[in-house]
C-alpha cells in the first residue's frame, strides 16, 4: 500500500483517543478502569466471579486487579461456539514504591523504588516523575490515586563528576535511581501521608499501597508531518486500546445486527506480562480459562462442548516489536526490516518465543487482508536472544492455536517510546476483522 494510500486510509481520531487513553492510565490499575469506561459506553456490564453467571447474550467484563476480561455472546451461541481472543498486557517497565518508602541522604528526601520488568534505567534519568496507583484501606477496598504532577525526580551525576560518562553509563541499581522529592531529613510516613491526603483518605485509613512512578511528560505526535507518536506505556497500553476499540466496535455491529459472528470475542489484559505472568492476574492464570469454563457452563455445555470449542478457538496475542533502528541496522535480522506505519508485525520464533506457526500466520493474513491493511513480519537476529509474550503461556495453557502480532516500535521498554502514528487504527483494524472472523 502507498503512503498516499495509507494516510487515506488512516482514521487519526483513533490515535487521538489512544493519546487520551494512556493520559488516563498511568498504572494498570487505571487501564483497566479506562477500557472498562468505553466498554460500559458499549453496552458491556460488570459482572463478579463471586455471582452466578447467565448465558444471555450480551457483552460482559470482570476486573481483577489490573487485569480485565472481557467477551460479547452473540445471540444463538452454542456452548460448543468457539472464541476468538485477544489477549494483551497492561503492565510496563517502571519504578514502583517500596513498603517502606521514606529515605533520604546527604540532606534530601527521597522515596525508596524497586525496579519492575526490564528497565532501561537511564531513560528515567533527570524526567519529572508522577505517582498512580492504588491505595488498599481498612475495609478491604482500593482506591486509585493519580498524581499528574512533577513529585519526583531521579537526578543524572553531573558530567564533571564522571568525566567518562559517555563512554559507558554504569547505574547501580540500589544506589542510584533513588528518586528526590524534596530537602529536609527523613520523615517517616510523609509521601503515604501525602498521597492518602491528595486521594481524600485519612492515611490511618491506609493499610497498603501499590505505587508507582510515571513520566508526566503526555504522549504527542513527533515529526515534521506528524507521522510518529513518542508516548510513555506503548508496550503494551496500545494493543489494550486497540483491542478494546475493536471489542466495541465488533459488539456494537452484532447487537445492531449488521455482523453475524460466527465466533465468541473475548479480549484478556493481564497484568505482571513484564516480569513473568506468574501471578492471580498474569497469563499464568487460570484467570482466562475460568472465564471460558463458566461461559460454556452457563450456556449448559460440558467438557465435550468445552473441548469442541477450544479445538476451534484462536489467540492473537497483540504486544510490541521491534521496528529496524537506523542507528543499530546491525542488531536487527536484515531480511526483516519493520517499518513504522508499515502495518501490524507478525511475531515469528521457531523456538517458540512466540507461538506463531504457518496456519498462525494464514489466519493473521487473512484478518489484515479482510480489514484492507498492510503487514510485516519481525524476526530476530539469530546473534540476538528474542523476547517473549504472552502468546506460548496462552498455547500452552488452554491447548489453543495462538499467533503473535504487534506494531513496530523505537525504545521499547523506556519511559518514553516511539511508533508510527498510523499504526494503532491499523492494528485496531485487524483486530477487528480477527475477532469478526
Amino acid at each position: 500500500m502507498s503512503t498516499a494510500a495509507r494516510r487515506a486510509f488512516f482514521d487519526r481520531t483513533h490515535t487521538d483517543d489512544l493519546i487520551a487513553f494512556l493520559g488516563t492510565s498511568p498504572s494498570p490499575y487505571h487501564a483497566v478502569a479506562s477500557a472498562a469506561e468505553r466498554l460500559e459506553k458499549a453496552g458491556f456490564r460488570q459482572v463478579a466471579e463471586t455471582d452466578a453467571w447467565d448465558g444471555a447474550a450480551g457483552g460482559r467484563y470482570l476486573i481483577r486487579g489490573g487485569a480485565l476480561i472481557a467477551w460479547y455472546l452473540p445471540e444463538g451461541a452454542g456452548a460448543e461456539t468457539p472464541f476468538r481472543i485477544v489477549g494483551t498486557h497492561t503492565d510496563s517497565p517502571n519504578l514502583r514504591v517500596k513498603p517502606l518508602p521514606d529515605t533520604g541522604s546527604a540532606g534530601w528526601r527521597q522515596v525508596a523504588v524497586e525496579i519492575y520488568g526490564g528497565v532501561p534505567l537511564n531513560t528515567w534519568l533527570d524526567r519529572d516523575l508522577g505517582l498512580s496507583g492504588r491505595l488498599a484501606l481498612k475495609d478491604g477496598s482500593a482506591r486509585l490515586v493519580q498524581l499528574d504532577e512533577p513529585l519526583l525526580r531521579v537526578p543524572q551525576l553531573a558530567i564533571h563528576l564522571d568525566r567518562q560518562v559517555n563512554d559507558g553509563m554504569k547505574l547501580d541499581r540500589q544506589r542510584h535511581v533513588t528518586p528526590i522529592w524534596g530537602l529536609g531529613p527523613v520523615d517517616e510516613g510523609s509521601l503515604i501521608s501525602y498521597v492518602a491526603e491528595r486521594a481524600g483518605l485519612a492515611v490511618e485509613d491506609v493499610v497498603g499501597w501499590d505505587l508507582m512512578t510515571h513520566d508526566v511528560q503526555p504522549a504527542s505526535y513527533l515529526g515534521r508531518d506528524r507521522e510518529l507518536l513518542a508516548a510513555p506505556r506503548l508496550d503494551n497500553l496500545l494493543s489494550v486500546h486497540a483491542a478494546t476499540a475493536a471489542l466495541a466496535a465488533v459488539a456494537t455491529a452484532a447487537a445492531e445486527g449488521a455482523v453475524e459472528l460466527p465466533y465468541i470475542p473475548v479480549l484478556a489484559a493481564f497484568d505482571h506480562e513484564e516480569t513473568g505472568s506468574e501471578s492471580d492476574t498474569g497469563a499464568q492464570s487460570p484467570m482466562l480459562g475460568n472465564v471460558i469454563d463458566r461461559t460454556i457452563h452457563a450456556r449448559g455445555g460440558n467438557p465435550e462442548d468445552r473441548a469442541r470449542a477450544l479445538a476451534g478457538t484462536v489467540c492473537l496475542s497483540s504486544d510490541m516489536g521491534h521496528a529496524v533502528h537506523p542507528n543499530y541496522t546491525e542488531r536487527h535480522e536484515p531480511g526483516h526490516h519493520p517499518m513504522p506505519n508499515g502495518g501490524p508485525i507478525l511475531k515469528v520464533n521457531v523456538n517458540n518465543r512466540y507461538a506463531t506457526d504457518g496456519v498462525g500466520r494464514a489466519v493473521f493474513a487473512a484478518a489484515c487482508e479482510k480489514a484492507g491493511v498492510p503487514w510485516q513480519t519481525f524476526v530476530s537476529n539469530n546473534a540476538m536472544p528474542c523476547g517473549t509474550t504472552i502468546g506460548p503461556i496462552t498455547a500452552a495453557r488452554l491447548g489453543i492455536k495462538t499467533v503473535d502480532c504487534g506494531i513496530a516500535a523505537l525504545s521499547m521498554h523506556s519511559a518514553r517510546e516511539l511508533c508510527g502514528a498510523e499504526d494503532p487504527y491499523l492494528l485496531a483494524s485487524a483486530i477487528k476483522a480477527f475477532l469478526e472472523g
